[in-house]
C-alpha cells in the first residue's frame, strides 16, 4: 500500500491512478484538453469508466492532478526560494519574479491549466488560492491601499485563456508577456 493525498492506497489503485494520469497527460499534450473526453482517457489508460470516475469526477480534476506537482514546486520556491522569487526582496521585485515564474509555468503547461482553470473554476483551485494569498501578502508588505480589490486584478492577466490568446493569436513571446506583467508591479511602488 502507498499513500495518496494522505490516505492509504491499494497497489492496484495506485497503478490505475498512474495509468490514468499518464494517459491523460499524453492525450492533453496531443490535443486540446477540451477535445479529450473521459471515455478517451479511460480507453487510453486501459481502465473502466467506473474506475476513472471513482477517482476523478471530470477532466478538470485530472488536469488539476497533473498540474499539482508543478504548482507545488513553484509554491515551495515562493516560500523558501532565493530572492527575488523567494523572501528577502522588495514586494515589487517579488511580484515581477512571480509573474515571470507563472509565465514559465503557463508556457510549459498551458494545456493542463486550460483543462483545469477555465472560467469560474479557476477561482476554486487550491493553487489559485495560494497565488492569491501570495499576491495579497505582497500588496500588504508594500502598503498598497485596497489590496482586496486589487489582488484578483493583478492575477487576471495570468488566466490561461488570456495567456493562450496572447501567445497564439497575438504572437507575443513569453518574454514580452512577462515584461508587460512586470509593468503592473508599479502598483506596489519601488
Amino acid at each position: 500500500m502507498s499513500t495518496y493525498n494522505g490516505r492509504m492506497e491499494r497497489a492496484d489503485a495506485a497503478r490505475n491512478r498512474a495509468r490514468i494520469l499518464e494517459a491523460a497527460a499524453r492525450l492533453f499534450a496531443e490535443r486540446s484538453p477540451q477535445d479529450v473526453t473521459m471515455d478517451d482517457i479511460a480507453r487510453a489508460a486501459g481502465v473502466g469508466r467506473g474506475t476513472l470516475y471513482r477517482r476523478y469526477p471530470d477532466r478538470a480534476a485530472i488536469a488539476v492532478a497533473l498540474l499539482d506537482e508543478h504548482e507545488r514546486e513553484l509554491q515551495e520556491r515562493l516560500l523558501r526560494g532565493e530572492p527575488p522569487l523567494g523572501p528577502g526582496a522588495p514586494p515589487a521585485e517579488r511580484l515581477a519574479a512571480f509573474y515571470a515564474a507563472m509565465v514559465r509555468l503557463l508556457e510549459d503547461h498551458s494545456h493542463l491549466v486550460l483543462g483545469s482553470e477555465v472560467g469560474r473554476t479557476r477561482f476554486e483551485t487550491g493553487a489559485y488560492g495560494f497565488w492569491r494569498a501570495h499576491v495579497r501578502v505582497l500588496l500588504d508588505a508594500a502598503g498598497t491601499p485596497g489590496p482586496d480589490a486589487l489582488v484578483d486584478v493583478l492575477l487576471a492577466p495570468l488566466a490561461p485563456e488570456v495567456y493562450r490568446y496572447q501567445r497564439t493569436v497575438l504572437g507575443l513571446t513569453p518574454a514580452q508577456i512577462a515584461g508587460a506583467l512586470a509593468g503592473l508591479t508599479k502598483v506596489l511602488g519601488s
